[in-house]
């Protein structure tokens, strides 16, 4: 009797692919994160997807929109990535968890990370999320050199775990959580000088990078910055993390954005697209002397594990997902379709001044907004208006796009005037031409900011009335 109450209000995984957009939206705002929901609804993200393949995802309605969001970076292969889909239906009667053994398929993966990452970096330690790798990393660089400070760098980010927050560059998430974890430093991105002075005193047990600045606004260092760090590291015997995630597999051009630059890291993150789109999963690979220096002993060998870290679903899907991004050479065509890509921004930029900025690497580009300069209104306003157009000026144009154009964008959670390109490496040039004229169309219709409030409000108040009647 007691188990049929319990069962009465529950609902099924086949009834959760019956519910309606409305349903959805209430179970999330009663049992998740009402302000998300919230934050969706007013820009009408709040759209129901129901099916997605390669670069495209449909809604409940059947409308195709083209995602040049791509997860952040986790869908280099595309949406349901058939290989991969099919590698994990060829596993489906293993063991998936069993620590108690030594899994063949995650040693197959750890040793193919080898052979493709440069310099000597070698043994990997899977997880689940990037915030993990990140983590994982920054405890191996203590336990390594039995030093405790770390340096970051002001705009990163590494993820939203307690470590990986602390050595994320913004305030904004740092500050309802604090105080962070002691010892964390940050300097400027890009500036060899300021780090220089950050390690001098030799007392840094690690100083952690991303190649580009993914949520700081697709930010690309000077030419040069990852050798010159390279060298600081070595002369002042710091470990070298280089964060991977969102730039590694092929997004930026290359395997690794490191790569560029001819630099091997001491340690490295890998996350995101490792697990082909489909199933969570994460690496950091080290080095053999940082490695042993830290788990290289019996009594030290399990000080870090994960439950649920290199799991024969995950990894299976991780050996896929590597397999078609070789044979493919999206690397490669990340490269061309990245720089065709960009010219074709350049053009818009000298077309609309709206367009502050177009930059990136490969299939990693950001369109950063020019915020509209209005002395009278700051003062009325006590400079709240200035902190609006910086704040929401990239979600109201990526609203433009996903609600009258049918293509997902989303803005950099540290520089929000920048909205975000990283569509799966599989996009064709047809694809990134739709873009290239629904932006034209958005900058030719809304000359400012100005224009972008007054043509998202709109919009946004034809959806609430639809939703309002239709509910």
């Amino acid at each position: 009797m007691a188990s049929s109450t319990k069962l009465s209000g529950f609902i099924t995984y086949k009834d959760a692919l019956k519910l309606t957009a409305k349903q959805n939206a209430e179970n999330h705002q009663n049992f998740i994160n009402p302000g998300l929901v919230r934050l969706l609804g007013f820009l009408n993200f709040d759209k129901l997807f129901v099916r997605a393949e390669n670069c495209s995802v449909w809604d409940s309605d059947g409308n195709e929109y083209i995602d040049f969001l791509g997860a952040y970076g986790a869908l280099n292969i595309g949406h349901n990535n058939s290989e991969v889909i099919e590698a994990l239906k060829s596993v489906d009667a293993l063991p998936n968890f069993l620590q108690i053994s030594l899994n063949p398929l995650t040693g197959a993966l750890a040793s193919n990370l080898a052979h493709l990452c440069p310099g000597e970096l070698k043994h990997s330690f899977f997880s689940n999320s990037g915030a993990e790798a990140v983590e994982g990393a920054l405890k191996l660089a203590r336990a390594s050199s039995g030093k405790s400070r770390i340096v970051s760098c002001e705009g990163s980010f590494h993820g939203k775990t307690f470590g990986a927050l602390s050595v994320t560059g913004r305030k904004k998430y740092q500050k309802p959580f604090s105080p962070m974890l002691p010892g964390v430093s940050f300097v400027p991105f890009g500036n060899a000088d300021a780090l220089r002075k950050a390690l001098a005193a030799k007392d840094v047990a690690a100083f952690i990078v991303e190649p580009i600045q993914g949520e700081g606004g697709i930010i690309v260092p000077p030419v040069g910055y990852l050798r010159d760090v390279r060298k600081i590291c070595s002369e002042t015997g710091t470990l070298f993390i280089v964060d991977e995630i969102q730039t590694g597999l092929g997004r930026t051009g290359r395997m690794f954005a490191c790569e560029y630059e001819d630099v091997s890291p001491d340690i490295m993150c890998l996350a995101k697209s490792l697990g082909g789109g489909i199933m969570p999963l994460a690496a950091y690979i080290a080095t053999e002397k940082v490695w042993k220096s830290a788990y290289g002993t019996l009594d030290k060998a399990v000080l870090h594990t994960s439950t649920f870290g290199g799991n024969t679903r995950a990894v299976t899907a991780g050996l896929a997902a590597l397999e078609v991004t070789l044979r493919e050479d999206l690397p490669g065509q990340a490269e061309e379709k990245g720089k065709y890509f960009l010219a074709e921004l350049q053009k818009l930029k000298l077309k609309y001044p709206i367009i502050k900025e177009v930059r990136g690497r490969g299939l990693m580009l950001g369109i950063e907004f020019a915020q509209p300069k209005n002395n009278f209104l700051n003062k009325v306003t006590r400079g709240n208006f200035e902190k609006l157009s910086y704040e929401y000026v990239g979600s109201l144009i990526a609203g433009e796009l996903l609600n009258k154009h049918h293509i997902i964008t989303a803005y950099t959670l540290n520089n929000p005037k920048v909205i975000r390109l990283e569509p799966p490496l599989t996009i064709s040039y047809e694809q990134i031409d739709k873009f290239l004229k629904a932006l034209d169309t958005v900058c030719h219709r809304n000359k400012g900011f100005f224009g972008v409030v007054r043509s998202s409000s709109k919009t946004v108040i034809v959806s609430f009335l639809k939703k309002k009647f239709h509910s």
